[in-house]
């Protein structure tokens, strides 16, 4: 057997200040015992692409999921991510041979088209984006709940948060890692599973909500708040390791086990909000006195997170989901869009409105390049209110990825300046005007980092392996296919433990 554990969206700077300090003792014994890699990661420039790259052992471009709500070129519209085909999780590959799973809240995932095993997400804490309940056989996930409990609701609103929300949520991700850890024990005690494939996603949200206390109102804050707060992220990381703990006792003897995260974190440098404002007074050629982003993040800002929270629970989950969907781009004419940006929260993306691939393009394609080189320049001329550059890079999609599906892809990526971004309240081009910040984005003080991908392996009754090249998130599948002896078919990626 082989157990994947999922710390996901590790901050690797904060894990070796705890491991430090003694505070995540079966990490470090993970560790001592095994061997640490590092994971080239699509998360460079799509970080939410690394999952389904994670997953399936697909490279992105291959795949081309890489957000929540991404593009439809035939549609001419935004579509929330299971409106697109999807490259078979490993685990559907390992079922197709007759193996079992259990996977416990594989995050940004899908229900598998074949399920051999046990599935349940959700399980933790629910996101109706993220991590939306569902279970397979069907109708588990709420037999389960009967016994446990179910699941609490964390769903992301993004805006500026309010103490006793933040102070709510830390609560419910301290305490989501004991109920995976738990189920895992109980069904591990009862059935046979050739893979276990547990995530923490608490760890992910907390690094986004907790990094520092950066997008909270400090006069809202007293000192035991406010010390509390501060002390959230760690607390959430000590939880997954104790977490963590249970899960290798439950464990068969001789079981491999794979410790990794498929992206980083840090704090939150992100202005894509600001994007689709910055991309409108480039393209009109001159000074831009702008009010705010696009039609969703002004939105965003008229609405207090707390009453779109209400609003946004008294939805349906997929009507929800097709409202933010339609939502993401509302308000283009698209006979006039020569490029837009696409929904982002760290990155940003921008895509042309291109004759021939868009359902309404506008662009001819002899002109792509011209107007790609155009919008790259532009967006360079924008800087913080101290003048420091705002856009550290604007690279071509298509010099970087390659595949089956890179025309999902946008066709630039902008990479934002290092600096923390949560308190910045507009951007300034002398060329092309103010661009004024709606509110306060996403209210994220951490988000991802280009790298930081990684895994730890802790041979059970398999043994290390020497790939042929660095290795890559891709590989975390093989290797998963490799120790149970499912067909890896022509996946991409190498085995880093082998029978």
């Amino acid at each position: 057997m082989i157990c994947v554990l999922q710390f996901d969206a590790a901050s690797v700077a904060v894990l070796e200040r705890l491991g430090g300090e003694g505070r995540l003792p079966n990490l470090t014994a993970i560790a001592e015992r095994g061997r640490r890699v590092e994971l080239a990661t699509p998360a460079t420039d799509f970080a939410a692409g690394a999952f389904y790259t994670l997953y399936s052992g697909v490279e992105l471009a291959d795949h081309g999921i890489f957000y929540p709500f991404q593009w439809s070129a035939p549609e001419q519209r935004a579509r929330y991510a299971t409106a697109f085909d999807a490259p078979p999780a490993v685990w559907e590959r390992l079922g197709r041979a007759g193996l079992r799973t259990l996977a416990i809240d594989p995050y940004e995932s899908r229900p598998p088209a074949e399920a051999n095993g046990v599935f349940v997400c959700g399980w933790g804490f629910a996101d109706r984006v993220v991590l939306p309940r569902w279970s397979r056989p069907e109708g588990l996930g709420r037999r389960l709940e009967r016994r446990h409990g179910r699941g609490p609701g964390a769903t992301e609103i993004f805006g500026r948060p309010r103490p006793g929300a933040l102070l709510r949520l830390r609560e419910r991700l301290i305490a989501a890692p004991a109920r995976i850890a738990a189920l895992a024990e109980e069904l591990l005690g009862r059935e046979s599973f050739d893979l276990a494939w547990l995530t923490f996603s608490a760890a992910h949200l907390a690094g986004h909500q907790f990094w520092d206390l950066s997008q909270v109102d400090r006069e809202r804050l007293d000192r035991e708040a406010r010390a509390t707060l501060a002390g959230a992220l760690d607390d959430v990381y000590v939880a997954v390791d104790e977490a963590l703990g249970r899960v290798l006792a439950a464990l068969p003897p001789g079981s491999d086990v794979l410790v990794t995260s498929a992206v980083g974190m840090d704090v939150n440098t992100s202005r894509a909000d600001l994007l689709s404002q910055m991309l409108a007074a480039v393209l009109s050629g001159g000074p831009l006195e702008s009010n705010g982003g696009g039609a969703i993040w002004r939105l965003r800002a008229a609405m207090p997170a707390s009453l779109r929270a209400v609003v946004a629970g008294a939805i349906p989950d997929r009507a929800a989901l097709e409202l933010t969907a339609r939502l993401e781009l509302r308000g283009h004419d698209w006979a006039r869009t020569r490029a837009f940006a696409h929904p982002a929260d760290n990155q940003g993306y921008v895509r042309l409105n291109l004759r021939g691939r868009e359902r309404e393009g506008t662009v001819p394609a002899q002109d792509a390049d011209e107007q790609l080189a155009e919008i790259a320049a532009g967006l360079a001329t924008f800087h913080d209110p101290d003048g420091a550059p705002a856009v550290a890079s604007v690279e071509r999609t298509a010099e970087h990825y390659a595949g089956r599906h890179a025309d999902r892809l946008p066709d630039l990526v902008v990479r934002w300046s290092r600096r923390p971004a949560t308190r910045l309240a507009a951007v300034r081009s002398e060329r092309f005007g103010l661009v004024r910040r709606h509110g306060s984005g996403s209210g994220r003080s951490g988000n991802h980092t280009p790298g930081d991908a990684w895994a730890i392996l802790t041979p059970g009754s398999s043994r290390h392996t020497e790939p042929s090249r660095p290795p890559r998130l891709v590989d975390v599948a093989a290797t998963v296919c490799a120790v149970t002896g499912a067909d890896p078919g022509d996946l991409p990626g190498e085995p880093l433990l082998a029978r």
